[in-house]
This record gives C-alpha cells, sequence and structure tokens, in this order.
C-alpha cells in the first residue's frame, strides 16, 4: 500500500537526484490541505475567514460539496454523506495530503470520511476538543460560540470523538441582528457589528460561566474575530484555522537546513 501512495512530491532532495513519480489523475501539486465547502452561502468572506484563501500563508485548495446546503448540513442529513466523501476522495486523488471542512457541522460526517479515504481527515473545529481540555485544570470547561445551537447535538460531539459533553458551554449567535445575516445568506453585513456582537457573546459566556479555560469558535466565519476575542477574555482562542495550520504542518513540513 504505501509504495501507491506517492506521497513524497513536494519533498524533492537537494541533490535533484532522485526519481520523481506522480499519482496518475493528480493534475496539481505542491498543496496539503483540501478543504470542503458549502453549496449555498451568499455573504462576505473576510480575510480570516477558511473560505477566503488569503487567509492562508500555504497553498490550500477549496472544493464545493455538491448540494451541500446549510440546512442539510446543520441537521447532519445521512442523505448528504455519499456527495462529501466523493469530494474528500476527489480531493486526495489530485495530491490533498490532509481534508478538512469549512463549516463546523462537517463534523457530523467526520468518521465517515475518515474511513473513506487514505489521509487524515478533521473536518471541524469541534475535533479539538479533547485536545484543548487536555491542556486545561481537570475543573475548567471550554467555551463554544457557534451559529447554530440546535446543531451541536451529541451525534456530533460523537462523530468528532468527544466523550464528555460537559466539558463545553455552548452559546449560540445565530440569532444576533447582525451576524445572523451569515445563517440566512443575506449577502451583506456590518463587519464593526459583527465583531462587537462576538465579542460581546464571549465575553458574557466567560462571565457566566468562571470555570471557562479557553474558547473554541465552531463556526468557520468567526476566526476574523478570534484576535478581538482573545484579547477581550484573556483566554486562548481556537478556530478552523489553528486546526488547518496543524494540519498542514504535520504533513507537509519543511527541513531546517541547518540540521541536516
Amino acid at each position: 500500500m504505501a509504495s501507491s501512495r506517492n506521497r513524497e512530491y513536494g519533498f524533492v532532495k537537494s541533490d535533484h537526484s532522485q526519481l520523481i513519480e506522480m499519482k496518475k489523475g493528480q493534475y496539481v501539486a505542491g498543496f496539503s490541505v483540501g478543504i470542503l465547502f458549502l453549496d449555498d452561502c451568499w455573504y462576505p468572506v473576510l480575510p480570516g475567514n477558511v473560505a477566503n484563501l488569503s487567509t492562508y500563508d500555504f497553498p490550500v485548495v477549496p472544493r464545493v460539496v455538491p448540494n451541500c446546503t446549510q440546512d442539510r448540513i446543520h441537521v447532519g442529513d445521512p442523505t448528504l454523506v455519499d456527495d462529501v466523501i466523493q469530494t474528500a476522495q476527489q480531493l486526495e486523488r489530485e495530491g490533498a495530503r490532509v481534508i478538512c471542512g469549512a463549516c463546523g457541522f462537517f463534523g457530523n460526517y467526520q468518521k465517515q470520511v475518515a474511513d473513506a479515504v487514505d489521509i487524515p481527515v478533521f473536518m471541524s473545529s469541534v475535533v479539538q476538543i479533547l485536545w484543548i481540555k487536555t491542556g486545561l485544570k481537570s475543573h475548567q470547561r471550554i467555551g463554544m460560540l457557534t451559529a447554530d445551537s440546535d446543531g451541536i447535538t451529541e451525534s456530533l460531539f460523537d462523530s468528532c470523538g468527544v466523550t464528555n459533553v460537559d466539558d463545553v458551554v455552548v452559546k449560540d449567535l445565530g440569532k444576533l441582528p447582525e451576524f445572523s445575516a451569515i445563517v440566512e445568506s443575506r449577502g451583506s453585513f456590518d463587519n464593526g457589528v459583527v465583531r462587537e456582537e462576538v465579542v460581546q457573546a464571549a465575553k458574557e459566556l466567560v462571565e457566566d460561566h468562571p470555570d471557562i479555560g479557553a474558547i473554541l469558535l465552531e463556526c468557520s466565519d468567526l476566526p476574523p474575530y478570534a484576535a478581538a476575542i482573545q484579547q477581550a477574555v484573556g483566554l486562548p482562542v481556537f478556530d478552523f484555522i489553528t486546526m488547518i495550520r496543524w494540519a498542514h504542518m504535520a504533513t507537509a513540513q519543511k527541513p531546517y537546513y541547518g540540521f541536516i
């Protein structure tokens, strides 16, 4: 099996004397992360957003999952799983070394996609919960900001490997006057107002639950505000970008030339 994977593209030795191979069906190279996107979103995607490619200082390849609407993914529609898997497999054929999602509710399909491809899969920012919890005091919990608290189900947690839901305190942003433009795909929003709403929600979450030791941004539209949240609450903030950067570094590290 290992010889058929041909994952060495991008790792060319300095003497250039090696045989270079590429998989049949792979038409580009040099990227590590393939990212799955929704099919029906209509609102600005700012720098820092998972869907804004200027967010990354390394190449990623986006791919829309056909028929993947917010309504379907938020409830973990089981009839969507084949489209999600087929899109992930296409990214794998094209050279992705890791698959990530661009919506926290892609976590509903974490187990199925991980079983369907031969590369690591991190479909949702929610998969970071176990790692975050490990770094906190035993009594501390994680505060989660989400676009739809109704979609934060035990099934989602289970798919993402989270066994103790009591470790997480959830706050819904989906009904906030301006942030709701994202959930409702209204096509525009006042960025300053959204920032104020999100930061205020984070402050309320921490004030209401003093045992919170870190913040997790479930929604892929929240990373542009991560720094403001971190500054306002004085706690570590994890999101899709912390996850995607971690996945990239694990699969596409550059050599430290001074030590070889």
